[in-house]
């Protein structure tokens, strides 16, 4: 068992008694478990050193539509930044666990990288993140307008496979630390113009054995989405066999 599992099972305990959204808990790499941010480590003083980054969210809420274009888009609301970090090969996967996820909150998940500055993660100011997506999952393919609802979107299984969710580190990517930034958008309400949920996770990633491809144009959070973007305001009840992806375009 690594330090960063050596805390008290105490906040643990806590995210087990409010069974409402969900929280990414658990980071493994090269078969090392890591401690993501659990709502319930706000009560503990000082607060655990882990590559989670703190959120202001004990209710495991989410931001709102509103708050589109406010820092709390960028690692949830209130974030600062985890202390320590996974450490990751360029080019291997990674696995993040979730506490758990309710069934009909289905929509797209997605993946972002950015660059910390030369003196690391735990430092940086969230608003000077600079990201760029990685991946984007939303309706599985061959969906049609028979298909349950439920079941059209990739969210189902990844409930079906216990919350767990792979992430690919490109191989060619420069050696160094980084944000990831996970996100699980909810669009159960979404047919309000201020219905989508965000649930954004941020984790620090230290980088080892990369090539030399940089990031360089990435962007802030904060300019990704809009309510009134199609795949936020959608009615996800109507028959959807087509999701228009928000953000930016994938980093090819």
């Amino acid at each position: 068992m690594t330090k960063l599992l050596q805390i008290s099972s105490a906040a643990l305990a806590f995210g087990s008694t409010v069974a409402a959204h969900g929280f990414v808990q658990y980071i493994t790499s090269a078969g090392i478990q890591y401690l993501g941010w659990d709502p319930g480590f706000r009560y503990q003083d000082p607060l655990p050193s882990i590559p989670g980054w703190y959120a202001n969210n004990p209710d495991i809420g989410f931001v709102e539509p509103q708050s589109f274009g406010d820092p709390d888009i960028i690692c949830h609301k209130a974030a600062a930044p985890g202390q320590e970090y996974v450490q990751v090969e360029a080019g291997s996967t990674i696995t993040l666990q979730w506490f758990t996820w309710p069934e009909s909150h289905v929509g797209p998940i997605f993946d972002y990288l950015a660059p910390c500055s030369a003196n690391g993660c735990a430092d940086d100011d969230k608003n000077d993140l600079k990201f760029v997506k990685l991946a984007q999952v939303g309706l599985k393919p061959n969906v049609t307008w028979e298909t349950n609802w439920l079941e059209a979107w990739v969210v189902d299984d990844f409930i079906k496979n216990d919350f767990l969710w792979d992430v690919e580190i490109p191989a060619d990517i420069e050696s160094g630390t980084y944000v990831l930034r996970h996100e699980i958008i909810a669009l159960h309400s979404a047919w309000d113009v201020n219905g989508a949920q965000a649930y954004p996770q941020c984790i620090n990633l230290n980088v080892t054995n990369g090539g030399n491809r940089k990031i360089t144009e990435g962007a802030s959070p904060t300019t990704f989405y809009d309510p009134e973007d199609p795949g936020m305001h959608i009615n996800v009840y109507g028959g959807v066999t087509e999701y228009p992806f928000p953000g930016p375009e994938l980093w090819s």
